[in-house]
């Protein structure tokens, strides 16, 4: 485990994030050119929507099955345990329980993506449907979270209308069609196709990823100041919650009989937390909901926690549960 740490520690993706958090602390005017960032994402969900499509191709679909039940299954189940450990052990409100349960409910493409490049420096072998498993995971969190903040409202009617026009959001935002569109391009044109477009996607990818990740740590080192205003409690449920999401994803994945690395990538996704679906959607559903909660939660703790010491972490359950 200390040398997958290490080497997790040491990967130039982590040192990019590490060097935009330091960057923000000593007031480096340091920043990407506007346009940049969104850029960055739509290569990052484009790239991982082909690969993935394109690795379905090779897997049966009775090899797949298992993984999307237990898939649906955590990211229902993990934003309603998620709120009760915030609002009954962590003593937050209902508003901000539901709102940071969406968060923790959904999932990190960039977490996935330093995953996927920690399982391919480190020659684990993953089965070629977790990127579907990344799509199905992002919405159906968020939208279990948001019932649970709704449910206690007043107004039927606007619960409904708000509800539907967070679902359109979710499934006609960029994130989802990215995602979904690349996995049934990659389906649709196979190996031959992707050997086309391979130059763009394969080699460049690490290195968009760390632009990427500098940019996150940027953003992240901004948001250092909001954990004295949140508190000790929200920093120690933000990392308890991801390793208990991951030990239960773990568990699960072993019992259906998936091997370590797909494993591990799955208890990554079910400790990851959405810093861009989620916020989007909480922002229209729950405006009263504290942004300093939420978006410290998801971005200046489990963000750093999973990228930094979780994956070596997940991985090494994986090795003891997946034998």
């Amino acid at each position: 485990m200390i040398e997958t740490l290490f080497n997790s520690l040491s990967s130039p993706m982590v040192l990019a994030f590490v060097l935009g958090v330091f960057a923000t602390i000593i007031r480096s005017d340091l920043k990407l050119p506007e346009g940049m960032y969104l850029g960055l994402t739509v290569y990052l969900l484009f790239a991982i929507g082909i690969k993935g499509g394109v690795k379905l191709t090779h897997t049966p679909f009775v090899d797949f099955y298992k993984s999307g039940i237990i898939a649906i299954l955590m990211c229902l189940a993990i934003p309603i345990y998620a709120y009760h450990i915030l609002k009954r052990l962590a003593g937050f409100d209902s508003i901000n329980s539901a709102a940071m349960a969406a968060h923790f409910g959904s999932v990190s493409v960039v977490t996935f993506s330093q995953t996927l490049v920690h399982m391919e420096t480190n020659n684990i072998p993953y089965e070629g449907f977790v990127s579907a498993l990344l799509a199905i995971m992002e919405v159906p969190g968020i939208m279990m979270a948001l019932y649970l903040a709704k449910r206690n409202q007043p107004g039927e009617q606007e619960t409904l209308n708000s509800q539907q026009e967070i679902l359109k959001e979710l499934l006609t935002g960029k994130g989802f069609v990215l995602l979904i569109g690349g996995l049934l391009i990659g389906l649709a044109s196979g190996d031959k196709g992707y050997e086309q477009v391979s130059p763009f996607f394969d080699a460049p990818f690490k290195g968009i990823l760390c632009l990427f990740l500098l940019e996150v740590g940027l953003v992240t080192g901004r948001r250092l100041g909001d954990l004295k205003k949140v508190g000790l409690r929200l920093v120690l449920a933000a990392i308890f919650i991801p390793i208990l999401n991951a030990s239960i994803g773990i568990w699960l994945a072993s019992f259906i009989g998936l091997n370590v690395g797909t494993a591990t990538i799955f208890g990554v996704l079910c400790a990851s937390a959405s810093y861009i679906a989620a916020p989007a959607a909480v922002r229209i559903a729950i405006p009263e909901a504290n942004p300093g909660y939420y978006l410290t939660a998801a971005l200046a703790v489990a963000f750093p926690f999973n990228v930094t010491l979780g994956i070596p972490l997940y991985y090494y359950f994986a090795t003891l549960l997946c034998q």
